[in-house]
């Protein structure tokens, strides 16, 4: 071969095995970085660990939780000190003469619904109680649903009014002892508003700003307590979110997806991770109810390069996945010493701090600080790893290390962390490899995350309201079913 191709091939592979390492040890990063807030305090992780069940980062999002005090409608209507009821005392003079009160923050829109809920302790002298969703900057002196980018279902005529002072026939009206809810649904693009735990009717969203839950009084003595969700709605907002996410699913369900398209994206998962005996089962269920056939992606990744070095990247990936780190090296060396001849690479960092963290696990306390004094210290002085090092060293720390900041490298999770760097690494040896990052997802996950972004472009196309893609959701919903 000649001698500058041979250099360029190998400063190709070097690239290769820079990105996946580097791709890797980000991994880690972010696992460290994400114990390290939850190890704040017991309560503050347990709650963290709820909110992830429940949404995803992106969802976090501030709430309403009072009425907005500093905006007023010029005395006309009084906020209780609460901040979660409105009176209004005197007789109306005027048709402008309105009591509006908007919340303190709009409507979360990074969702599949949002909802809250009046209730009617005092219909006043005409009963002109009103409940909708607003913009900022809204006249404060005008029923909401009078003006532009307001929505207001009022409860002396049942009517509602959108963007102007004519109404039109939208449900009941409501008076003293009644609850009135309002809500957004991301998903359709409607408001939609119920009486007393029953939706009433539905509108078609057609501003993309932000909108304030809003409620206004407007004859004497009208009195309203406001919920935004601290006290159980009287409306099953549970169930209706169910629903909802029932009728995506089905429409989901509906598209026509051939057996073997499915089939084939889950056996080149297994053999992108090397579990061949898995694999191996997964086929010989499959012969009984599907036709052979050849699965090939459209990037070129054939069937011959999901297979390549299976058997290796499955005694590897065991071997790690068991703790013993000592013959995976060894493997490693026998069979891809490429990959372990640079001792200061990302790869053999990472299987030098497993080895030292499973020393860890088995109470080799002080093998394991012999052990770290020896192959940590070129690690750290290159500084490109001195924040994992510590990670790792920390874990001496602490009498009862599983339960401190740094526990997280006890888990059988960062084993997988490494032998997935290692099964990412052994792919990239294929000669017949034509984009390294290919290397690191299967096809399901490429999958997967083509289908976040999809959700996330639609979300932008909406205003950037609506929720994006939850896998949890999805598989906790067929478990349920």
């Amino acid at each position: 071969m000649d001698a500058s191709l041979t250099l360029s091939l190998s400063h190709t592979n070097s690239e290769t095995q820079d990105l996946i390492g580097s791709y890797f040890l980000d991994q880690w990063r972010l696992k460290s970085k994400s114990a390290a807030a939850k190890s704040e305090s017991v309560a503050e992780a347990e709650k963290t660990q709820l909110m992830e069940v429940e949404e995803s980062e992106d969802e976090k999002e501030e709430l309403p939780t009072e009425l907005d005090t500093l905006n007023s409608s010029g005395g006309f209507s009084i906020v209780g000190p609460d901040k979660l009821s409105v009176h209004y005392p005197n007789v109306n003079l005027h048709g402008h003469d309105v009591g509006v009160v908007q919340a303190n923050r709009p409507a979360p829109c990074k969702r599949l619904v949002y909802y809250f809920e009046i209730s009617v302790k005092n219909a006043g002298a005409k009963g002109q109680i009103a409940i909708g969703f607003t913009s900022p900057g809204f006249k404060l002196r005008r029923q909401p649903g009078w003006d532009p980018n307001s929505y207001g279902y009022h409860g002396d005529d049942g009517l509602l009014y959108h963007g102007q002072g004519k109404g039109e026939a939208f449900g009941p009206t409501y008076s003293t002892g009644d609850t009135v809810g309002g809500g957004i649904n991301y998903a359709s693009q409607e408001l939609f508003f119920t009486k007393n735990g029953t939706i009433v009717g539905t509108v078609f969203k057609d501003v993309k700003g932000p909108l304030f839950p809003t409620v206004a009084v407007h004859s004497q003595n009208e009195e309203v307590t406001i919920n935004f969700g601290k006290d159980p709605f009287v409306f099953d907002l549970k169930a209706y979110e169910a629903q909802e996410r029932t009728k995506q699913h089905s429409t989901i369900e509906k598209l026509s997806i051939p057996q073997n398209a499915s089939y084939g994206i889950v056996r080149s998962y297994l053999q992108h991770y090397g579990y061949e005996d898995t694999l191996r089962m997964f086929d010989i269920e499959s012969k009984s109810t599907l036709p052979p056939i050849s699965f090939i992606q459209e990037n070129g990744f054939t069937e011959d390069m999901n297979m390549y070095s299976l058997n290796q990247r499955k005694v590897l990936r065991q071997l790690i996945r068991s703790g013993e780190i000592g013959d995976a090296f060894g493997k490693l060396r026998e069979w891809y010493p490429q990959i372990v001849q640079d001792g200061t690479s990302a790869i053999c960092f990472l299987l030098h701090c497993q080895n030292f963290i499973e020393l860890v696990r088995a109470g080799k306390l002080e093998e394991a600080v012999l052990y770290g004094r020896t192959e940590f210290e070129k690690f750290y002085k290159l500084g490109d790893y001195d924040d994992l090092v510590k990670d790792c060293a920390a874990l001496l720390a602490y009498e009862q290390p599983q339960k401190s900041s740094v526990g997280y490298l006890l888990g059988d999770s960062q084993r997988e962390v490494v032998a997935d760097a290692v099964n990412a690494m052994i792919l990239s040896t294929n000669p017949s490899l034509k984009d390294s990052k290919d290397c690191l997802h299967s096809c399901l996950e490429r999958l997967l995350r083509q289908l976040n972004a999809c959700f996330l472009e639609k979300r932008s196309l909406n205003g950037d309201q609506g929720e994006g893609f939850h896998l949890h959701r999805i598989l906790n919903s067929g478990r349920k079913g």
